[in-house]
């Protein structure tokens, strides 16, 4: 697949609708050439738990004041277009983006959608990999890694393997 978008969603908590960060990077002909990233209030109102803040570093003083998913998707989509999605571990990602467009009322676009975790699962043996997260795909691939998860650090990490592998 030479085209497509990168995409990572970060949760404030459990809830698959408490998108507090987005992040997409832009791929075509096989290169990387555009990103996006948006902090994004999540509603209704969710709380971030502390869990959560460990994790992405995302706390509910550098929401408040963003805005919602709806506007953030809004501009989103013309990023996106109509090129495939692609996510590493699409199984959560998709399921956070379906259930927030839901409860906004928003149609998902159906671009297709594809998965790193599935695809690194199924082309490195397990043997020579001891992991098949982020960081260790990245790692076992060569492919320089930081700020895990951060959306847009994720997305980019995720595009750069979909390079490789799809």
């Amino acid at each position: 697949m030479n085209n497509f978008v990168a995409i990572d969603v970060e949760t404030a908590n459990y809830q698959p609708t408490s998108i507090c960060a987005i992040g997409a990077v832009k791929v075509i002909n096989k290169r990387i050439v555009d990103t996006f990233y948006r902090l994004v209030k999540p509603e209704p109102n969710w709380y971030i738990r502390k869990f959560s803040e460990e994790i992405h570093g995302i706390f509910p003083e550098d929401t408040n004041d963003q805005p919602c998913f709806n506007i953030i998707w809004n501009e989103l989509i013309p990023f996106i277009g109509n090129l495939p999605l692609v996510a590493h571990n699409k199984s959560f990602d998709e399921r956070c983006i379906r259930a927030t467009c839901r409860t906004y009322q928003i149609e998902f676009p159906e671009n297709g959608f594809y998965c790193t975790l599935t695809t690194a699962r199924n082309k490195i043996p397990r043997q020579m990999c001891s992991s098949y997260s982020l960081p260790h795909i990245c790692n076992f691939l060569g492919i320089p890694f930081y700020n895990h998860h951060n959306a847009l650090a994720d997305a980019e990490a995720c595009a750069k393997i979909a390079i490789t592998l799809l």
